[in-house]
């Protein structure tokens, strides 16, 4: 699992990705020149402060190459010691969806699109070497299903009225719209929601960016969830292969991320928790899951 949190230290984080093309057996991975270094690596850059280290990825890539891409699975994070502070680059698989702009940056200079031994040749740092056999390491082309749970809605206790009708405090507010940013990064088509005011909020920005329905599903809900009606609710949506994005509660998610973990991936989740505006992708294939990221906001 992966965390996306920026916290105040001294750490220098960057984004990036591995964007490929092509042959899923066989793809093809964009490089690009840096004139300031001559040196060829893949596309990434330093974060803006405050800015959630997936959106800083996607939008280094589109800096750097123009293209406009869809993230996948998390691939090993690169540290490295740049002016005698440690530098941290999270990396993504990432598809490529369109180019929207030629020769978008004057720090890269050159983009070739090579083969993965020409690739392996062409790189100028031994770790971006690593991250090819990453990228080969699970499927390439996958779907994400994006769990949310809701921000930050005030205190319990301090609400006299409907629970359901609780609303997004501030701080919440400001969780939903990182959780858009986010959320952009993987391209969810369909938006499912406990009808809770608290979990459409949540939601409400990206879909209003998207222009994007929000559907509601009471079984979500803290009062008429049901263990196993909810995960065949979870599971019929993860078949239906659109990339997906779900917003619940911290009383249903754990337990659904768990069951659908157990019901269709081999690998270990080792927390399902995730605390208010958290995030967790369930990258599938055929409804197979293959690999599973987590992100704070």
């Amino acid at each position: 699992m992966t965390e996306g949190q920026i916290q105040p230290t001294d750490l220098i984080r960057a984004g990036g990705a591995v964007v490929w093309r092509g042959d899923l057996r066989a793809p093809e991975v964009a490089v690009v020149h840096r004139p300031k270094y001559d040196d060829w690596s893949f596309p990434k850059g330093k974060l803006k402060p405050g800015e959630h280290v997936v959106a800083g990825a996607v939008r280094e890539v589109a800096e750097e190459t123009g293209l406009s891409v869809a993230l996948g699975r998390h691939l090993p994070p690169v540290h490295y010691l740049k002016g005698g502070r440690l530098k941290r680059v999270d990396y993504w698989a990432a598809r490529v969806v369109e180019q929207v702009a030629e020769d978008p940056s004057d720090e890269v200079d050159a983009l070739e699109w090579l083969s993965l031994e020409e690739a392996r040749t062409r790189l100028t740092y031994e770790w971006d070497a690593g991250l090819l056999r990453a990228l080969m390491a699970a499927p390439l082309d996958t779907t994400p299903f994006v769990l949310v749970r809701h921000g930050y809605a005030g205190n319990r206790q301090d609400w006299h009225g409907d629970d359901d009708l609780r609303p997004l405090d501030e701080a919440g507010q400001e969780q939903a719209r990182t959780v858009a940013e986010l959320l952009t990064g993987y391209r969810p088509t369909s938006l499912v929601s406990s009808p809770s005011r608290r979990c459409v909020q949540t939601l409400l920005p990206y879909a209003a960016e998207e222009a994007l329905r929000i559907r509601t599903e009471r079984l979500l809900t803290e009062t008429d969830h049901d263990p196993p009606l909810t995960l065949a609710l979870a599971l019929s949506l993860l078949d239906e292969g659109e990339p997906t994005a779900l917003c619940g509660h911290g009383k249903v998610l754990p337990e659904l991320i768990s069951a659908m973990c157990e019901s269709r991936f081999e690998g270990h989740v080792e927390d399902p928790h995730l605390r208010k505006g958290g995030v967790a992708v369930l990258h599938h294939v055929a409804g197979k899951i293959v690999a599973v990221d987590r992100y704070a906001t």
